[in-house]
C-alpha cells in the first residue's frame, strides 16, 4: 500500500530535509516515527527537499508499507513519536502511480519579511528581518521580468545539481500587510536556493539599491556570481504542492502569522 502524507515543520533546528551523515534532519525524524507506527523500516520520498533553516507548512511525502492503519492512526501515531518542531497534518492511501516528487505539477513557496526598524523576538528564525523601509511597488515591478520560462542560472546556487537551469514561474507576487512583506512564488519546479536568491535581488530593489530593470540584466548574464546576495532561510516556507485533482491531495497551509492570498 502507498500512503501520502502532509508534513509541517519549523526548519530552525534542522540541517535540512534530506538525511545526512551528520546533523539533525526532518527526513530522519519522519522515517523513524513512521517506522514505529508501521512496525517496520520506512523510507519516505518528499515533494521538494528544503535547506537548513527553511520551514514547511505543505510538504508532501509518500511511503510504501504492508501495515494496515487508519489515516488517523498514521497521523496521531507518527506525531506521538515526532519532536515538537515537526508533525504530520494528514495521511491517506494513494494509487501506486502517485509519486510525491514526480507527480507534482507545481510547487509554491512564500518568503516572509518583517519590515520594521526594531528586530523581532517572537518571529526570530521564522521571518527575515529588514530594518530598511521596502518599496513594495518597485519590488512588484521587478517580479514581472521573472514570469514565464527562463534560464535561472543567475538565481541558483553554484552547487546546484539540477541538469537544466530552465524553470517556469507561473505566478509571483510581492504584497504588504502592515509590517509584513510577502513574496509568493509558484513554479513548475525550483532550483537550489532559487527563491532565496530571488528574494535577495528583490530586497535590493525594494531598498532602492537597484532598479527593477536590474532583473532582466541578471537573467541575461546566466551567471550566479552577478546575482547579488542569497537571502536568509528564516523567512522561507514551502507552502503547497499541486497535483492532478484525481489524487485528492489536500491543499497546503500558510504560516499562522501570514494572511492567505488568493491562489
Amino acid at each position: 500500500m502507498r500512503i501520502a502524507a502532509g508534513v509541517e515543520y519549523d526548519g530552525s533546528g534542522f540541517a535540512g530535509w534530506q538525511v545526512q551523515r551528520e546533523g539533525r534532519t526532518v527526513q530522519a525524524c519522519v522515517e523513524q516515527a513512521l517506522g514505529r507506527v508501521a512496525d517496520h523500516p520506512v523510507q519516505v520520498v518528499c515533494a521538494g527537499r528544503t535547506d537548513a533553516g527553511v520551514h514547511a507548512t505543505g510538504q508532501v511525502i509518500h511511503f510504501d508499507t504492508e501495515a494496515a492503519r487508519s489515516d488517523r492512526s498514521w497521523v496521531l501515531g507518527a506525531n506521538t513519536h515526532l519532536p515538537g518542531d515537526v508533525c504530520l497534518t494528514w495521511a491517506r492511501p494513494v494509487p501506486e502511480d502517485f509519486h510525491a516528487r514526480f507527480s507534482a505539477r507545481a510547487r509554491r513557496y512564500r518568503y516572509v519579511i518583517l519590515d520594521r526598524w526594531v528586530r523581532p523576538a517572537l518571529l526570530r528564525g521564522r521571518a527575515t528581518w529588514c530594518h530598511y523601509p521596502l518599496d513594495v511597488e518597485r519590488m512588484q515591478m521587478a517580479t514581472r521580468h521573472l514570469l514565464g520560462e527562463h534560464d535561472f542560472s543567475t538565481f541558483r546556487a553554484l552547487g546546484c545539481q539540477a541538469k537544466s537551469p530552465v524553470r517556469t514561474i507561473h505566478e509571483i507576487a510581492v504584497t504588504r500587510e502592515g509590517e509584513f512583506v510577502y513574496l509568493d512564488v509558484r513554479a513548475n519546479a525550483f532550483l537550489h536556493h532559487m527563491v532565496r536568491n530571488i528574494a535577495g535581488v528583490l530586497l535590493a530593489v525594494g531598498k532602492g539599491e537597484q532598479a527593477p530593470d536590474w532583473v532582466p540584466e541578471l537573467l541575461a548574464h546566466r551567471d550566479r556570481t552577478k546575482g547579488g546576495v542569497t537571502a536568509p532561510p528564516d523567512g522561507l516556507y514551502f507552502v503547497q504542492v499541486y497535483y492532478e485533482a484525481s489524487f485528492d491531495i489536500p491543499a497546503g497551509r500558510v504560516p499562522l502569522h501570514v494572511p492567505v492570498l488568493d491562489r
